[in-house]
């Protein structure tokens, strides 16, 4: 997946500036599932418009700076329609808590346990985050739209979970044994 293909799901919902895709859709919509900054959505809006998969048309403001709004063109739709239709591979996961949990021998229980704890405080936050997406249950969906978010969304918090119950055996396991 890339953030192109994300912007251009997003656009195809509703004309945009690169302000209201961070703080409407990565902030509030997308973050659990793909994060994006400020510079990194503008350097792809850029590249898109480049591509001629979305348009830019300028709103002049008397009061406050100009607004550059974004839509998607024809080709940008057919590109997004393309991109829906292909497989993709298994990610690249890099872990770097795993990497220091193989070679972590070396520490005191106490360092590890700390490293675990801290790893399971983000886990729980993030888990807690995808309990306050707003989503009906998946047999009360309205829709194709909300049914495909809330698998999506169920995927994600079941993740999360798991990886806060193996953090909490971690802990258990590496408190019970001797330094």
């Amino acid at each position: 997946m890339s953030l192109a293909h994300t912007i251009l799901a997003l656009l195809q919902q509703e004309e945009m500036t690169g302000y209201d895709l961070k703080t409407t859709c990565f902030d509030q919509c997308v973050a659990h599932l793909w994060p994006a900054d400020q510079a990194q959505i503008y350097r792809t809006l850029d590249k898109l418009v480049e591509q001629g998969w979305i348009s830019c048309s300028v709103e002049i403001q008397s009061d406050r700076p100009n607004r550059k709004v974004y839509s998607v063109t024809e080709a940008g739709k057919a590109e997004f329609i393309r991109w829906l239709q292909c497989h993709q591979p298994l990610p690249t996961l890099r872990e770097p808590l795993l990497v220091q949990l193989h070679f972590a021998a070396q520490l005191p229980n106490a360092a590890i346990i700390k490293l675990l704890e801290q790893q399971l405080s983000i886990r729980q936050n993030k888990l807690a985050e995808c309990d306050n997406i707003h989503l009906p249950k998946l047999e009360d969906c309205a829709n194709r739209e909300q049914m495909m978010q809330r698998l999506v969304l169920d995927l994600v918090t079941q993740r999360e979970q798991t990886y806060i119950d193996w953090l909490k055996t971690a802990i258990d396991v590496i408190e019970r044994t001797p330094n």
